[in-house]
């Protein structure tokens, strides 16, 4: 026994300072992101909606800060409830966590992991707001960001990453979030849109970004984040693991932009800016779930693949008639379906577990468990949102009235513009000192 004591002692992860380096690092690139994200978004609407479309990814920094604090870390890590929730009352508030007390399994501490995942908590609502630009109420939006996190996103985690989840027991691979954060959030936002309706002008109007560098500058932005986001995901760096994942981000991302650009160009007849930080996302969003399954030949697949189908489902919202303004689901529904089923023909065995997908001899095995855990995601939450936006829409109103749509949305929540041009241009507009003025005025008269 004594003997059995020792080895168990000396087989005990112990913290390691550069593992909790490396997350802290991870986890800052990460919140980066939501900026990111702000920015990507806020350059693709129309003037008049650039703030109001900055403040619906930045909100959820507060909002969802608070209730993990409060209790989201719990529910979404907590003990497991019957494979749909977790539970551990030492955690609510984030008492009785010991400083250097690790995560279960790991060299990094419990504060470590949870402010890690925090930051994935905070960027999936705010991925839902491109869905809704010009026409939502900030008050509407941060109340649904409340309760779409403790209904959908707290649980949904628990499923899929959780100890004990029904998702993670039946071995659905996620590396980093294709299902609980791309599919979560580009389902809600079909779910949102199907209830709240089209924006005043839908397919009349021009409604062309504003911004083409703020848009480049956010995907900029969100690229760099994103090698913390999936590298950061396998919480520690001992293995090349992380590495292989790293390099499958830069790959795949790459391959879907090409992949977008390509299709652009026969099917429009141009390379565009947009497209090109279209397909970049894209390539991210696919990657997310099955970075650390596929080789680097592999990440080339599937990022061409979800370039390609990507580009091809940003223009079903005009055939359907859904207003999906900035192309969440497009982009993130899509790109995470894809993501999600291609790791069940495309695992190629050697990276971070020995699943191998139908191309690597592996059988459709692994193909059903993906379909299992992106389909039953995709149903809780596009049924869950659309719900929670009816229920909303039919108490405090989620919509801005048609008048204030089209006057501008930022001057009527958050009375600023953007951008003031008031004080720039020729000499109509400088400043004169009284005198100065008053002499030139009676010039003027005589």
């Amino acid at each position: 026994m004594a003997s059995s004591a020792i080895t168990l002692a000396a087989d005990a992860p112990t913290l390691s300072a550069a593992n909790t380096g490396f997350m802290l690092i991870c986890s800052a690139l990460v919140m980066l992101m939501t900026p990111g994200l702000a920015f990507f978004y806020g350059g693709m609407v129309r003037v008049k909606s650039t703030l109001n479309m900055l403040m619906m990814s930045f909100i959820s920094l507060g909002i969802v800060t608070i209730l993990w604090v409060l209790y989201g870390f719990s529910l979404a890590f907590g003990t497991d409830s019957g494979s749909l929730i977790g539970w551990n009352s030492d955690w609510v508030g984030l008492s009785n966590i010991g400083l250097t007390e690790l995560w279960d399994g790991y060299t990094i501490p419990v504060f470590v992991f949870l402010v890690f995942q925090l930051m994935f908590a905070i960027i999936t609502p705010a991925l839902i707001s491109g869905a809704l630009a010009d026409r939502v109420k900030f008050s509407a939006w941060a109340l649904f960001v409340a309760l779409w996190a403790t209904v959908v996103y707290f649980p949904v985690a628990h499923w899929v990453w959780g100890a004990g989840g029904w998702a993670f027991e039946l071995g659905v691979i996620d590396f980093a979030g294709g299902t609980a954060v791309h599919i979560n959030a580009g389902a809600a936002a079909l779910g949102v849109i199907l209830v709240i309706g089209k924006r005043v002008g839908f397919k009349k109007d021009p409604m062309r970004p504003h911004s083409l560098p703020l848009v480049m500058l956010g995907a900029g932005l969100l690229w760099f984040g994103w090698f913390g986001f999936n590298a950061g995901s396998w919480l520690g760096n001992d293995d090349g693991v992380g590495a292989l994942m790293f390099v499958n981000t830069q790959v795949a991302t790459a391959a879907a932009m090409l992949a977008w650009l390509i299709y652009e160009k026969i099917r429009h007849g141009a390379f565009t800016t947009l497209g090109a930080a279209s397909g970049a996302v894209a390539g991210l969003v696919a990657i997310t779930p099955a970075g650390g399954s596929v080789s680097p030949l592999g990440a080339i697949a599937v990022g061409a693949i979800a370039g390609l189908l990507c580009a091809m489902a940003v223009g079903l919202k005009y055939k359907f008639g859904y207003d999906d303004s900035l192309d969440v689901v497009g982009v993130h529904l899509v790109g995470g379906v894809v993501g999600s089923l291609l790791i069940g023909l495309f695992a190629s065995g050697h990276g971070q577990s020995d699943v191998a997908g139908l191309f690597y001899g592996g059988g459709l095995d692994q193909f059903w468990k993906q379909c299992a855990g992106v389909f039953a995601v995709l149903a809780y939450s596009l049924v869950a949102s659309a719900i929670l936006a009816f229920l909303l829409d039919k108490t405090i109103g989620m919509r801005v009235s048609e008048d204030d749509e089209v006057a501008g949305i930022d001057q009527v929540e958050h009375a600023e513009t953007a951008y003031d041009f008031s004080g720039a241009g020729g000499g109509a507009a400088r400043t004169v000192p009284a005198p100065v003025a008053a002499t030139a005025s009676k010039k003027v008269d005589a």
